[in-house]
């Protein structure tokens, strides 16, 4: 996701902007765009993504393609990188992903994080971020808060969720009065308490900030993540049945604002709904989650059904489907994904949803069939998520041999992965699965 370096390195680096693109980003090429912007003194903006992200692709399709975005084309250097790309391990080294997509300021001569924000945004949402960002390459810090901030952001680059939530936490503490950065720094603290497994400290953390950025978009993004963490709680903690009640009454307000909402893209506001499903689960009110589930299915259905471009309607196929396979109607997924499987022959995310589709249905040849399709193009650690529910096929066709060799070779596959990408709890969690079969 970014240009190219020096006019050399140009003849190397394929470009990703078309003509109806506004920002010109280099694509897996981290060296190429630190060289570019050190030459022009400008910061690097890094979106992490990959191509089983639904928000990911939200991002693509709606929001880097937005003209009102070309004012700051030349302000950063853009680069893409894919975090299934096997070229991209050492980038993934150096700076740990948490979550997908996140979007990283990069100060090229320290390669140190400037800001960090996981999730997605709307246009005027990666304004205000880039804007951020700029000002925290250049060093611009008005007041305390803003030097907590900027030392909270560089260890949430390098992973240290648990040190930065502190500072996130004190840069709120020291906020002056109208402060730029406060629901920015609201996010991020929950987040970050969220990503350290600081379940009951981001519950907390939520309701405290939730008034403070209610009738925004951070408010609705604070009191989603803190009513997640709450759900996470023991069902012995004390605390829980307040805190989700409190969390959920917030979220449910965030979501049913007409100026949040407005303010808000389709992919989070579907997410929204996940989240508000999950609290009346937990709640055991099966008529109201029922209710919500179809709400949700109903929503994605128009949001696709506007979509102006192929890639934006694609977009909302994985909720869509999650959707219809919680309705029990998955054979509603399949003229979604088989259309988007002919526009997007290369994909792999069609086949492999069409997988799971037609085994709900039990067509478990045509389920095998689908998986066949997606193992010739998934590449990554996303590999093992195809094989997986390759296996599930099999268990539940009554092939219990080939359930159990896909498992080995899932096994195989993720210790092959590079540092970066290879997961030893992954490793662990197949090979219990492996030793159980």
């Amino acid at each position: 996701m970014r240009r190219s370096l020096l006019a050399l390195a140009l003849l190397a680096i394929t470009l990703s902007a078309t003509a109806k693109e506004a920002l010109p980003f280099i694509e897996n090429d981290y060296r190429a765009a630190l060289a570019k912007a050190k030459k022009e003194n400008v910061p690097v903006f890094v979106e992490a993504w990959a191509p089983w992200c639904h928000t990911c692709r939200s991002m693509k399709a709606f929001v880097f393609t937005d003209q009102a975005l070309g004012k700051y084309a030349g302000r950063f250097v853009w680069l893409a990188i894919d975090t299934e790309d096997a070229k991209n391990a050492t980038f993934l080294t150096k700076y740990p992903i948490p979550a997908l997509p996140t979007m990283l300021v990069l100060d090229p001569r320290s390669e140190s994080v400037a800001l960090r924000y996981v999730g997605g945004a709307t246009v005027p949402q990666l304004s205000k971020i880039l804007d951020d960002g700029e000002r925290a390459y250049r060093g611009k810090t008005a007041n305390s808060a803003d030097a907590l901030l900027a030392s909270a952001e560089k260890l949430a680059g390098a992973g240290k969720d648990d040190e930065a939530a502190k500072l996130y936490g004190q840069a709120i503490e020291k906020a002056p009065k109208s402060w730029k950065s406060f629901n920015r720094a609201a996010e991020s603290y929950v987040l970050t308490l969220s990503l350290a497994d600081k379940t009951s400290e981001c519950a907390d953390a939520a309701r405290d900030l939730y008034p403070k950025v209610k009738g925004t978009s951070s408010g609705a993004n604070v009191a989603a993540t803190g009513l997640d963490c709450s759900l996470n709680l023991d069902e012995k903690d004390p605390k829980r049945a307040e805190l989700v009640s409190m969390l959920e009454k917030s979220a449910r307000e965030a979501f049913d604002d007409p100026k949040v909402a407005a303010a808000m893209s389709g992919d989070d506001r579907s997410g929204m709904y996940m989240t508000l499903i999950a609290a009346r689960e937990d709640a055991k009110d099966e008529t109201a989650a029922k209710q919500l589930t179809q709400e949700w299915s109903t929503f994605l259905d128009g949001e696709a059904a506007r979509a102006a471009t192929p890639e934006q309607r694609a977009v909302y196929d994985p909720h869509r489907l999650s959707a219809y396979l919680e309705l029990g109607t998955p054979e509603k997924a399949i003229p979604m994904l088989e259309q988007t499987e002919r526009e997007n022959p290369d994909d792999y995310n069609p086949a492999a949803r069409l997988a799971l589709a037609y085994k709900a249905m039990k067509k478990y040849d045509e389920a095998i069939a689908a998986s066949d399709r997606a193992l010739k193009h998934v590449y990554g650690p996303r590999k093992i998520t195809v094989l997986r529910a390759r296996a599930d096929i099999f268990a539940a066709k009554g092939d219990t041999a080939a359930a159990k060799q896909t498992i080995a070779d899932a096994v195989a596959y993720a210790k092959s992965l590079p540092a970066g990408q290879r997961s030893d709890r992954t490793i662990a969690s197949l090979e219990k699965k492996l030793a159980t079969m």
